[in-house]
């Protein structure tokens, strides 16, 4: 399994122009507003959802005072809409598989837009279950070796002493691999010792990595995860295509 490819993706995120960082804030603040709603909390220590992402949004550089204004804004605001979470699993080019996470007010709307965005890239939505077989849900923490001098088997020894699965040493990063329940108690270990993290949330780990090689294919799994990346209704997206550092 390449590890290479999990930092690469996290970086062309991370790399987006202020415009994209404002969507994802956007999308952001839908989800911080759902952990509110359905964990019964606007306290992180009485909600642990909450918590997961507010790490996450701290992962995605959202400043402090954002996530504590959209944090009161759920808490204050009855009247909220509500969102469903609706999955939906298909085929990219090359055999890639690909999850789609949603949180919707208008089912409609949303199936249309991601059915599109399949379509236009040269590929299908498939039933649910196509794919996720093909996937781990895990707690992911990835570490920027840039932006963390310190040393990586006292790193280890951390994360694994916490309650880590595995601990993966790449080129420029560090990942740490929990199951979805450590998730946690592991990030909030790391986050006591001031370790930076790059990503920290529980995601769908790819079993095996799917490399393409024709620019066209190429070309159309970037189109479908554009299109998708853009649509204010998708909150992730997970795929086994091993993009390039």
């Amino acid at each position: 399994m390449s590890g290479h490819s999990k930092f690469a993706n996290i970086k062309h995120k991370k790399e987006k122009n202020d415009a994209a960082k404002g969507k994802i804030f956007t999308k952001l603040g839908k989800e911080l507003a759902v952990a509110v709603k359905e964990g019964g909390s606007a306290d992180p220590a009485n909600n642990s959802r909450l918590r997961d992402v507010i790490a996450k949004a701290k992962a995605n550089n959202m400043p402090n005072d954002t996530i504590e204004r959209n944090i009161k804004k759920a808490d204050g605001d009855a009247n909220a809409a509500n969102y469903e979470h609706i999955t939906y699993e298909g085929y990219g080019p090359g055999g890639t598989a690909i999850i789609v996470e949603t949180l919707t007010d208008n089912k409609n709307r949303t199936a249309s837009n991601v059915k599109n965005a399949f379509t236009k890239g040269s590929g299908s939505v498939g039933t649910p279950g196509c794919v996720s077989f093909m996937f781990d849900k895990k707690g992911q923490i990835i570490i920027d070796k840039e932006e963390y001098e310190g040393d990586g088997d006292e790193l280890m020894m951390l994360a694994l002493d916490a309650g880590a699965e595995d601990f993966e040493e790449q080129e420029d990063s560090y990942e740490i691999v929990t199951a979805p329940e450590e998730f946690g108690q592991v990030r909030i270990a790391l986050e006591e010792q001031g370790i930076p993290m790059a990503a920290a949330e529980v995601t769908m780990i790819p079993q095996t990595y799917v490399k393409l090689t024709d620019a066209k294919d190429i070309a159309g799994i970037q189109k479908t995860m554009d299109l998708l990346e853009d649509d204010d209704d998708v909150q992730d997206v997970y795929h086994n295509w091993e993009m390039e550092a």
